[in-house]
């Protein structure tokens, strides 16, 4: 059993050796380990500061993402509205040119085809004198071929001119 029981002087030593450990460590080698501690506690705390920081700035840009995205779809409604309606007015527009230059060809030709009926007409109307002349020159000319048709054609005209 005594191997199981230590003796008083080697308990001393250990005593001793523990005390000379402990104060050898606390002046050499504690204030290095806590200072690196620290040290580890600091870059550990910075670091979950600037994932902190990274996590706002992660979260503000997102947000001014889905800003600046949702003032370009704005921005090209609003442009593809402008342009819409910027279409129909030259549509439109075009339109109304188009009407107005048909009526006009219309009131142009309207206005050649008056013109050349007047002139058809006024042609017509010379021809069928020329022809009325025509003719009449020639039944007088057959009427008043003999001396007796002459006289009664006198007498016929000179009757006409005391009715009327």
């Amino acid at each position: 059993m005594e191997f199981l029981t230590p003796g008083t002087g080697l308990l001393f030593w250990q005593f001793v050796v523990f005390v000379l450990l402990f104060l050898l460590l606390s002046k050499f080698a504690w204030k290095p380990i806590l200072g690196s501690l620290q040290e580890r506690e600091a870059s550990i705390q910075q670091a979950l500061d600037s994932a902190e920081k990274a996590k706002q700035e992660m979260a503000s840009l997102k947000s001014d993402n889905e800003k600046l995205l949702k003032e370009a779809r704005e921005e090209r409604d609003r442009i593809l509205r402008d342009a819409r309606t910027a279409a129909n007015q030259i549509h439109d527009q075009a339109q109304t040119d188009a009407r107005k230059n048909a009526d006009k060809i219309i009131e142009d030709a309207r206005a050649v085809i008056n013109t050349e009926k007047q002139v058809a007409l006024r042609e017509l109307k010379s021809q069928v004198a020329q022809f009325s002349l025509e003719i009449a020159e020639k039944v007088i000319r057959k009427n008043l071929s003999n001396d007796a048709a002459q006289k009664e054609l006198a007498e016929a005209y000179v009757k006409e001119i005391k009715i009327n």
